[in-house]
Order: structure tokens, then sequence, then C-alpha cells
């Protein structure tokens, strides 16, 4: 499951923050302050795969019988894009490799919908951005993957405008 998809810029400013674990507010503040810093610390030639921080891993823990252990958040997945990072935090029951390829189609799908995406398209058409990650992940589960039907879904929902 994905508990997290967040986007900063080089300066660390989140441009984009989609919880889809309930936390508190202090608590995601904190986590975004501490995975920007792990992760822009990082040489490039890095893998792209880290252990979940204690702080959300110990802050997310059910107390519910019902939750299997599985379920709790332990690895984070980014990619390094011009001056943007994306970032997936997701339980172990996820594929890192696929987790690559998930930000990947969905930049290109951002690159799509905007023409050359760029950090002002993030800012200024933000609905844009929310209605292209809702078409791929519902809920901490990912429903679509193909570049096409990613794009199309948002455009049939009217939330795309084209940044410039």
């Amino acid at each position: 499951m994905i508990n997290a998809v967040l986007v900063f810029n080089n300066a660390g400013q989140p441009r984009l923050t989609k919880f889809y674990t309930q936390l508190e507010t202090s608590v995601q503040q904190r986590l975004i302050s501490e995975i920007f810093t792990l992760v822009a610390n990082r040489p490039n030639s890095a893998c792209n795969f880290l252990p979940l921080p204690p702080l959300l891993a110990n802050s997310s823990k059910s107390s519910t019988p019902t939750t299997p252990h599985n379920d709790t958040p332990s690895l984070v997945t980014y990619r390094h894009y011009a001056t943007l990072y994306f970032i997936i935090i997701s339980t172990s029951t996820e594929s890192p490799l696929a987790l690559l390829d998930l930000i990947q189609v969905f930049v290109q799908a951002l690159d799509g919908l905007f023409e050359n995406v760029c950090e002002l398209d993030l800012i200024f058409n933000f609905e844009t951005l929310h209605a292209a990650l809702a078409e791929m992940i519902v809920g901490g589960v990912v429903v679509e993957t193909q570049l096409d039907k990613v794009i199309e879904g948002v455009r049939s929902q009217g939330q795309w405008r084209r940044g410039r």
C-alpha cells in the first residue's frame, strides 16, 4: 500500500503532499522535513530506495488486530527530476521498482498535460496535479498506470489546464 506521495523542490518546499493514512499534522510536517533532508543529501549515484525514518514507522502502527504487520510503512522510493523530488512512502508489500515506474508514469502524464511540465505548472495548476494523481492512486492503491488513460481521465474531468 502507498501511504504518501510527496513532491518537493530543491529548496525543500513541498509542491504536493498526499497522505493516504491518517497522521497528525505535526507528524506530517516533521516527516516531510526529515524525508527531504534524507533525500536531498544523497548523491545522485545513490540508490533510489531508503528505509523509512522511525518517525512514521512508529506513529502509524495500528492497535487494531485486523491490521496485518506488513501493512506498516517501511520504504521511501524517490526520483529526482530537474528541480523536483518525487517521493512515495509505501509498505514492504509494494515493489520498489514498480514504484519507480509509477513515478515515471506520473511525471510523463504531467509532461503530457502541460507540454514540458515545470515547477510553476505544479504551483499554479495544483488541481491538475491532484487529478492526475487521483487517476493513478485511490486510497493508497495503484489503479492505473497506462499513460494515455491517465491523461484522458484528467482531461475528461475538466481538471486539465494548459499551464502556459
